[in-house]
């Protein structure tokens, strides 16, 4: 008898709970937005389907000895995994267009009221029971406004891991819904006549400038803002390695093999994170609304101050 006791309690039917089926559902759901949908496939896909590793009862797959547990510590703990999908980023980047007219950076910094507004709001929530965010939980959550992936994953790594896994899914998923989110919002702030614009054609970049692009922006990084050095220098190597023309393969490998074998990890991890006891919290319904209104408020700041 208690041999067929202990054999039913190793049973996964036995220890699932109801939070666990939910969440292997989101999972589910994040797949079949990934695969029907086409909602940022390359990191939900992954993503969901590490939810669904992660809540499975009794395996551990997502504990401190799990595959998927080595997998976080290895790559998101030490924040090895957004820099080197930034030095991919690099390499993909044709930065041009911003040299040929470098007042077009300004479209990004107004942009950048999103996080700071967002950044207010989530401590502003505080005031109702139930939140209790911190300064570093609300600077982690305020950069889903920046509607960059690779960097929300590393700012929650180090200022809120415990929120890693709803910060990661509200910006991928808000990524995926630029389409349905900014149009709206674009025309409400302009008029007909802005919108039929036609951008004039920008002077011709030389391969000089674009290989000292790189250097100058690190020499600017570590002048102003040397903490942002191992984000901004990764992003800078990947794109010097495009521009030089002199390493293709390593160009080649960074632009697809690395990135790609990188991103499968990468969501994996941030899947790890989506078990039910972190996950089903009033925090995740805070941190899914304070995403789409940063969102909002990025797109509108860009549109009236561009």
């Amino acid at each position: 008898m208690n041999n067929l006791d202990a054999l039913w309690q190793s049973m996964g039917i036995a220890n699932l709970s109801p939070g666990q089926l939910l969440m292997m559902l989101v999972g589910g759901l994040l797949i079949y937005l990934a695969i029907k949908k086409k909602f940022e496939p390359l990191l939900l896909l992954p993503i969901g389907f590490g939810a669904i590793l992660s809540n499975i009862p009794v395996a551990g797959i997502a504990g401190p000895e799990g595959l998927l547990g080595y997998i976080y510590q290895v790559g998101i703990e030490t924040g090895v995994f957004p820099l080197l999908i930034f030095m991919g980023v690099g390499a993909l980047t044709d930065f041009g267009a911003l040299i040929a007219m470098p007042m077009t950076l300004f479209l990004g910094a107004a942009a950048q009221f999103g996080i700071f507004i967002t950044l207010i709001g989530a401590l502003a929530l505080n005031v109702i029971p139930g939140f209790g965010f911190s300064l570093s939980d609300a600077s982690a959550i305020a950069i889903i406004g920046g509607a960059d992936g690779p960097t929300a994953i590393f700012l929650a790594s180090k200022l809120a891991p415990d929120l890693l896994g709803a910060i990661a899914v509200s910006a991928y998923s808000y990524m995926a819904l630029v389409p349905i989110i900014q149009p709206p919002i674009m025309k409400m702030l302009t008029t007909e006549k802005e919108r039929k614009v036609i951008m004039s054609q920008m002077r011709p970049v030389s391969r000089l400038e674009k290989i000292l692009f790189p250097f100058s922006v690190l020499i600017l990084c570590i002048l102003f803002l040397p903490s942002a050095a191992p984000l901004i220098g990764m992003l800078m190597f990947g794109n010097l390695l495009r521009e030089a023309g002199v390493v293709a393969r390593l160009s080649h490998a960074a632009q697809n093999e690395l990135i790609n074998i990188v991103t499968i990890f990468l969501g994996l991890a941030v899947g790890s994170k989506l078990s039910a006891d972190k996950f089903l919290s009033l925090d995740t319904l805070g941190i899914l609304a304070l995403g789409a209104f940063a969102f909002c408020v990025g797109t509108a700041a860009g549109v009236l101050m561009g």
